[in-house]
């Protein structure tokens, strides 16, 4: 699977904008003047919501984010534009419609219990100047776009003019309009790439029970005709994600504990959308947008998910390819960091490891034993001539790097060219530093970054050399 931190694709998001406030407190008393809780209230925060909190997905994944949608000339608004600000998202397409209020909902939560909710918004249709606006935004911008999200949450931003008038725009640029749809008629999203209802609203919207895989894949078909899409799709919670479009798929997932599923359907669109902005297929997408759910449901409130967490998540269920193990330099100093931050001891040893064979695994298997996450430093071919001679390596480092990311004992493997990994070393500052048992009372190189130097014996006769050797001399008798 592509590499989906090599880039960073531009991503549209059109839709309802709001802020989330949270009014955090105790109560130890009852009101004399009504029978009703008293809140000391400790501390507030704020957080994007709605199609804001889609932004936030995207921005913590990596992606450039555009905004277009509509919000009031009110404190509400200013503040909104500032929290964009804050994470890097221009506003220049949010559009300022006079006596429209920002939608802002406040919660009062005593002792991690909320009490109460208190919304100020407005839920009507924004007026035809605000529409035409918006649509004017999306086809000034959409050439530089890779994907656009509809982010409705019946707010009365995405309206049918609205809707139809970028999804109009998306397939006159050759561009994939991807849909949070709300309501019960899907048909004003009609010639969308896809949309994202979960099981429950996509039963209202098709009318059909979905009970089984016979109700389940009408329900898909019913909704790909209806609004004339590419693809149909249906989130299952728990159960994963189902699509159709010449046949039926599904993807389960696994959470491994789920705290809070707040926010769970906008990391779905967002994390799908990244990945197909990539160049992955749906059928790629899917499992992808399926792990990044399951990392958020793992968190209390509105969360996001970065790569980090997704590929560990991956990882964790035995469902990674070699190549998401494979890092680069920049990648390895950050989720070293990361780890060591989660209290995770850091293991680090290196070498050309060339025609891999037993020695070579038990080493490994020794030298992960001492810690919780083992990163290899692997010699680049330049690196292995410099070392072993012209003849050598026998295997391309591409091919020796996959070859060892596979290994149940290798976290991470990190390519390196320099004569030695003194630079990987500091960088990294491993908790232990492994290194084989030959370099008994010698000096290892960066052994003064890390906190333990262990050395590993080595199995007698196993060595890529030895191996060479034997074959060169032709069949074992």
């Amino acid at each position: 699977m592509k590499k989906l931190n090599e880039t960073h694709p531009h991503i549209l998001v059109i839709g309802d904008l709001m802020i989330d406030h949270y009014l955090w407190g105790g109560c130890e008393r009852i009101s004399p003047e009504a029978p009703v809780q008293v809140v000391d209230i400790a501390r507030e925060t704020t957080v994007l919501g709605g199609a804001g909190n889609v932004i936030n997905n995207l921005v913590a994944l990596g992606a450039a984010v555009s905004v277009g949608g509509v919000i009031g000339d009110d404190e509400n608004g200013k503040e909104l534009r500032a929290m964009l600000s804050e994470i890097g998202v221009k506003s220049e397409g949010l559009i300022t419609q006079p006596e429209r209020k920002t939608s802002k909902k406040s919660r009062i939560i005593a002792s991690n219990q909320q009490i109460l909710r208190y919304d100020k918004e407005s839920k009507e249709s924004i007026d035809k100047g605000s529409e035409r606006a918006v649509i004017s935004y999306v086809i000034d911008v959409i050439d530089s776009c890779d994907i656009i999200i509809l982010s409705d949450y019946g707010k009365g931003v995405i309206t049918d003019a609205v809707a139809g008038g970028v999804i109009a725009a998306a397939k006159a640029a050759g561009k994939k309009v991807l849909v949070d749809p709300k309501g019960k008629d899907y048909r004003k999203y009609r010639g969308a790439y896809l949309l994202t209802p979960n099981k429950k609203e996509a039963s209202e919207a098709t009318g059909i029970a979905i009970k089984d895989d016979k109700s389940l894949q009408k329900a898909l078909i019913t909704l790909k005709e209806t609004c004339a899409l590419e693809c149909s799709m249906i989130t299952l919670s728990e159960d994963g994600i189902a699509i159709y479009d010449h046949e039926m798929r599904r993807f389960p997932t696994v959470a491994k504990e789920v705290y809070d599923v707040t926010g769970a359907g906008d990391t779905v669109i967002a994390s799908l959308s990244f990945a197909l902005s990539n160049g992955l297929s749906i059928d790629e997408a899917a499992p992808f947008a399926n792990h990044a759910a399951a990392v958020v449901v793992g968190k209390i409130g509105s969360a996001t998910v970065t790569l980090a967490e997704i590929d560990a998540y991956a990882s964790s269920l035995h469902q990674s390819t070699s190549d998401m193990h494979i890092k680069t330099k920049e990648e390895i100093y950050l989720l070293a960091d990361r780890l060591k931050g989660e209290g995770k001891k850091v293991v680090f040893t290196n070498g050309c490891f060339d025609i891999l064979h037993v020695g070579h695994v038990k080493y490994l298997q020794e030298a992960k034993s001492y810690g919780d996450v083992l990163i290899v430093g692997l010699n680049s071919d330049s690196s292995v001539r410099e070392l072993k001679g012209p003849t050598r390596p026998v295997n391309p480092e591409n091919d020796r790097a996959y070859i060892l990311a596979a290994l149940e004992s290798v976290d991470y493997v990190v390519i390196f060219s320099e004569e030695t990994p003194h630079e990987l070393i500091k960088n990294i500052a491993p908790d232990i530093l492994v290194k084989g048992g030959d370099y008994e009372g010698k000096q290892v190189v960066g052994a003064e970054f890390s906190k333990e130097l262990r050395l590993v014996k080595f199995v007698d006769g196993k060595s890529t050399t030895a191996t060479i050797e034997r074959i060169n001399k032709g069949p074992l008798c």
